[in-house]
C-alpha cells in the first residue's frame, strides 16, 4: 500500500531555484507548503550510488532526517543506447570542469563519442527522473519517469539546461532547448514522474 502525503510541509532537496519552482507549481493544488533544502540551510549529501533511485533516496533520506518533515529529492539524466546507457548518473559530472559545469562541452564530448562509435541514426536516447518521497521514520516512495527521444546535432535552442539543445523527444520536431519551459514541463520526463507522484501519493 502507497504511502500517502498528509498535507502541510514538504521538503523539496534542492538548492536549484528553477527546480524548485517547477515542483512547486506541480504541488500547488495540493495542500503543501513547499520548503527548499536551501532555505533550510541543509547541507547537500554526497551522491555515491550508481543509479537513480539511489542517489534520489540519499537526498531525499538526508533532508528527510535533517528536518525532521517529509521530503521530496528527484536524480535525473540522458541515457543514450549507442552509449550503454551512459551518462546516466553521471550526466552533470560529463559537464563539470575545474570552472564549474559546462554542459556545451559535455554535449560536444557526447557527439563525438556517437561519432567515434559510428552510432546509427536515429540515435535513440532517453531522459529519465526518479523521484523519491521519504518521511523522517525512514519509509519511502519511489517513482520513475521517462521521456524517449533521440540526440540530434547540431545543438538547437537556448532554452532549458543540460542536455536539452540536443534532445529531440519522440515524436516532435523540435528539441527541448528549443520548447518554451512551462511547454516542455507539461510532457518531460519530470512530468510524467510527478504524475504517479501525485497519482500515488497526493490524490
Amino acid at each position: 500500500m502507497t504511502r500517502r502525503f498528509g498535507g502541510g510541509d514538504l521538503i523539496v532537496a534542492t538548492h536549484n531555484q528553477g527546480k524548485l519552482e517547477e515542483i512547486s507549481a506541480l504541488l500547488a493544488p495540493f495542500p503543501v507548503r513547499v520548503i527548499s533544502s536551501r532555505e533550510l540551510n541543509l547541507p547537500e549529501p554526497e551522491e555515491t550510488e550508481a543509479t537513480f533511485v539511489g542517489n534520489a533516496r540519499i537526498k531525499a533520506h538526508a533532508a528527510a532526517q535533517a528536518a525532521g518533515k517529509p521530503a521530496l529529492a528527484d536524480d535525473s539524466g540522458i541515457t543514450i543506447d549507442a552509449l550503454g546507457g551512459a551518462p546516466g548518473v553521471y550526466t552533470a559530472d560529463w559537464a563539470t570542469t575545474a570552472g564549474g559545469r559546462d554542459f556545451e562541452m559535455a554535449m560536444r564530448k557526447t557527439w563525438q563519442m556517437l561519432e567515434d562509435a559510428r552510432a546509427p541514426e536515429p540515435r535513440e536516447a532517453q531522459f529519465r527522473c526518479t523521484l523519491v518521497l521519504a518521511w523522517p521514520d525512514g519509509h519511502d516512495e519511489a517513482f520513475e519517469g521517462v521521456m524517449p527521444g533521440r540526440v540530434v546535432w547540431p545543438m538547437r535552442g537556448d532554452q532549458g539546461h543540460g542536455y536539452d539543445p540536443i534532445f529531440q523527444p519522440a515524436g516532435g520536431a523540435l528539441t527541448f532547448g528549443e520548447m518554451d519551459r512551462w511547454q516542455k514541463n507539461t510532457i518531460s520526463h519530470r512530468a510524467d514522474a510527478f504524475r504517479k507522484l501525485i497519482a500515488g501519493c497526493f490524490t
